[in-house]
Formats: structure tokens, C-alpha cells, sequence
């Protein structure tokens, strides 16, 4: 087998990829193929003998493209991701072909450097404490991990009992407080903490998905003992944020460990004209986003803030005998996520905030949370289609023939969204809310302007029309 070299190799997957973002604004918003037909393309007996790069690369792309979903595209609204902007798409290949172990300083000085640079720059876009201390996570589901690995650390600390070193066995108990509508990442990462997903004090929220004061305080009430409480910023359905500011309070006066879950409502931070929506969020202990929804960083990339840097590192941190020591002022990428071997993300989020700058990471907020807006208003107006959320952000929460009784109105809600998928304008998923099925927008992609949001409006008021005239409504 001759092998090509290194640069032929790139140029080769930089062709493939070029041409498919080219061609994204037209492709049909939805995977070509079925998992089954996809995995009928890819199965193949091991392979004897190799093949030469660039051929198995072109191999790649033949087969994987037809089964790819148009998640970077401008009309793909069906779970809240971004869409990998270039920019950050091509530092994430040099951070590949760099090939570093970001795991301490020493063995990858830029990546730990380019790391704690980006750290200090989300602390100020966000707004939050300055002394934090930022891990570079796989994704919110496991900054929310490390966020409460960190709170129960120190709340049982404060009990004089070390969980690092003795573990949970014969550990006072720690009450935890979640709101009855927290995303599901959340309840895992109990459940992964030795918590358990059901041995939580679920908090009522309103019709929103929000904790209101008067909940979380008949809640905390009840409270003894080391606490956790964890409030959420951008509900998944609703985009409805917490009552920070009645809430914080009261969690104060009970001297509990306040988490917040802002996989995506955090970043309405940046923007000037939403921040008050998270008005005295910045009180917590901790914090959990996503790089890669809104600052459009590639996957594999979101952030856990604590405040308490020593909190943070008693719960991350791994020693052995032949890692390098950190003196004062350095930083370990590793001190701050659960991985020693990891990827150098902190180079794709450097690339994206430098791109975007302050002002473009906000007029994207702003952009997308108006075309979120004139969707759901494009979309009341048309008889039988009812907007059931205040679109307070980006998320707009859809229900067909609501006037008809629940079952019917449920299956018209389901044929409406498999005909949207199945057109491919654009997508948008189905999800259940107060028991209920319901169409959800989540407008988060870089690419998402004015115009995706009109297509998408009339892509879908054609297609329930199409529904209803076929039914007697």
C-alpha cells in the first residue's frame, strides 16, 4: 500500500468537508438514510489488509453523508445545538492534528495556556466571579457532574467528613433540592454521584417549568443537614429561567450549595438585552454550559465554573508519581475535569470567542431569540396552531388542534411533526409537556437568520394544513 503524505491526507478531508458545509442551506433538513439502511452501508467484514488514507477517507464521506443530520444547517431546530462554526470547526482539526494531551502543563503548554486565557474570557462574557475557577468539560451533562461532585465535596467537608478520601459510606446525608422540570443530564449526574436520581426533593414549578419563590421556600423549610440546591436557566421545553432573584435568598439563609444547570439559558448573560433574565444568578456556587450550543465551539466542549477553586480541585484533581507538579500561578487542565488523557479544548473556545468578540456572541443571542419570537408569532395567527410558552428566549413550544380533545389533539400534533420531518424544510422534534405532545423549536445555529425563521413558519403552517384537511377538524 502507498501511503500519500500528511498534507494530501488533510486537504483530502478538507475537500469532503467544504463541499458538504456548501451545500447544507439546500440539502433536506434530515438524514438521507435510516440507522438500519446506514449501518447496512458501513457493515463489512474486518479488513484484512490496510487502505490508503485519502482512499478510506473518500470511503468515509461516501457512505457517513447520507446518514448525517443537517445539525449545522440554518432550518435544523430540533434539539438545542449549535451549529460548529468554521471558525471553531478548524481549530478543533489543528487541536487534532496537533495531536496534544492536554492533561497538565507541562506535557502541553499552549493548549494549557490557550485553557486558562478562554477561562478568564467566559468569566467575564458570563459575568460571574472572577475568582472561579473553569473546567473544560465533554458537554453541560458533564460540567453538571463535576459542578455537584464539587458541592458535595465541600458541603460534607463543612461536616467533617471527607468524601474524596472515606467516600458516602457512613456520610451524614445530603439533602438536594431540584426543581420538578430540571433536564435529565441533571437527574444522571445525581444518579452517577451516588445520590440516586429519586432520593431528591423535586421542588414544584409553575406552569412554565420554573421554581417560584413560595415553592422553593415550603421546600426549604424542610431542609436539615448538609444541602444542594439546583436551580436551572433555561427550562428545555419553555426557556423559562428560575426566580433567581426570590430564590437565592432563601437558599442563603439555609447555607446550601447553589448549582446552576445553564446548558444554554447561561449565555443569555451575554447579551445585554436578555441578562436580566438571570439577574442574581451570578450568586451561586456553580454553573454548567455548552460550548457547542450558543458559542458554536465543534462538539465535545462545555464549561464547569465553581467559584470555590479549592472545592474544585479537592474533586477533580489526579496525582501519581510521574505527573509533574503545578507551582503557584500555573494551571493543570486536569485539576478541573474527571480525565487525565483529554482533548486541548480550550483552543476551539479561544478561536470562537476571539472570532465573535463580546458584540458578536451577543447579536447572535439577540438575533436568534427574535427569530424565535417572530416564528411563534407567524405561527399563533394561524387558526388551530397554539403557541403554549412565553418565548422568553429561543425555544418555542407548539401544539396543533389544541382546541380538540387531548388524544386527538396529540396524534395531530405527532402527523404534524413527522410530516415536517419527512418535507425536510426544515426540523423540528416532538417532545411531551404536562403530559401532552407538543412540537419544539430550539433556534440556536450560527447560521439561523430572518429569513430560515419565515421558511420555517410557512414550512410549517403548510404542513398542518396539509394535516387538517385530510382530517375532519
Amino acid at each position: 500500500m502507498e501511503e500519500v503524505s500528511a498534507r494530501e491526507i488533510f486537504q483530502c478531508a478538507a475537500g469532503h468537508a467544504a463541499r458538504f458545509r456548501e451545500k447544507i442551506t439546500e440539502l433536506p433538513q434530515r438524514p438521507e438514510l435510516s440507522y438500519p439502511a446506514a449501518l447496512a452501508t458501513f457493515r463489512e467484514a474486518l479488513p484484512e489488509q490496510g487502505s490508503a488514507g485519502a482512499e478510506v477517507i473518500g470511503d468515509l464521506a461516501a457512505k457517513a453523508e447520507p446518514g448525517l443530520h443537517a445539525m449545522v444547517g440554518p432550518r435544523f431546530f430540533g434539539w438545542v445545538i449549535g451549529g460548529s462554526h468554521p471558525v471553531g470547526v478548524a481549530a478543533d482539526w489543528m487541536t487534532s492534528a496537533w495531536g496534544q494531551n492536554a492533561g497538565n502543563h507541562h506535557a502541553a503548554p499552549a493548549a494549557a495556556a490557550a485553557e486558562a486565557v478562554a477561562a478568564n474570557w467566559l468569566l467575564d462574557l458570563l459575568d460571574l466571579p472572577r475568582e472561579s475557577s473553569v473546567g473544560f468539560a465533554t458537554g453541560a451533562t458533564l460540567a453538571n457532574f463535576i459542578c455537584l461532585a464539587a458541592a458535595r465535596g465541600e458541603v460534607l467537608r463543612q461536616c467533617g467528613w471527607d468524601v474524596e478520601a472515606q467516600g458516602l459510606f457512613g456520610a451524614p446525608p445530603v439533602s438536594v433540592l431540584i426543581g420538578d422540570d430540571a433536564h435529565a443530564t441533571v437527574f444522571s449526574a445525581l444518579q452517577f454521584l451516588g445520590f440516586g436520581h429519586d432520593r431528591v426533593v423535586r421542588v414544584e414549578t409553575d406552569h412554565t417549568g420554573r421554581i417560584a419563590a413560595p415553592a422553593f421556600a415550603g421546600a426549604a423549610t424542610k431542609m436539615t443537614g448538609p444541602c444542594i440546591a439546583i436551580f436551572q436557566a433555561g427550562q428545555i421545553n419553555t426557556g423559562a429561567f428560575d426566580d433567581f432573584s426570590g430564590i437565592m435568598p432563601i437558599a442563603r439563609d439555609i447555607g446550601t450549595w447553589v448549582h446552576v444547570d445553564g446548558a444554554f439559558g447561561l449565555w443569555a448573560r451575554a447579551a445585554p438585552s436578555k441578562r436580566a433574565l438571570t439577574k442574581s444568578a451570578e450568586q451561586a456556587h456553580s454553573w454548567a454550559t455548552d460550548g457547542h450550543k450558543w458559542l458554536q465551539t465543534p462538539y465535545d466542549c462545555g464549561y464547569a465554573i465553581i467559584r470555590d477553586q479549592e472545592a474544585h480541585r479537592r474533586a477533580m484533581t489526579i496525582a501519581a508519581s510521574y505527573l509533574p507538579p503545578s507551582d503557584e500561578g500555573e494551571r493543570d487542565p486536569s485539576h478541573f475535569v474527571p480525565e487525565l488523557s483529554r482533548r486541548a479544548r480550550g483552543f476551539a473556545t479561544w478561536a470562537m470567542i476571539k472570532h465573535l468578540g463580546r458584540e458578536g456572541i451577543a447579536a447572535m443571542v439577540d438575533r436568534h431569540c427574535r427569530v424565535a419570537r417572530a416564528i411563534a408569532e407567524r405561527l399563533t395567527v394561524e387558526d388551530g396552531i397554539n403557541v403554549l410558552n412565553e418565548v422568553v428566549l429561543n425555544q418555542v413550544l407548539v401544539r396543533f388542534g389544541a382546541a380538540l380533545p387531548g388524544e386527538e389533539s396529540d396524534r395531530l400534533t405527532q402527523a404534524a411533526i413527522a410530516r415536517l420531518q419527512a418535507d425536510g424544510t426544515c426540523f423540528a422534534a416532538g417532545a411531551v409537556w404536562r403530559g401532552r405532545k407538543v412540537m419544539r423549536l430550539s433556534v440556536i445555529s450560527w447560521l439561523t437568520d430572518d429569513q430560515a425563521g419565515e421558511m420555517t413558519a410557512e414550512a410549517i403552517i403548510a404542513t398542518w394544513r396539509a394535516v387538517r384537511g385530510g382530517t375532519l377538524v
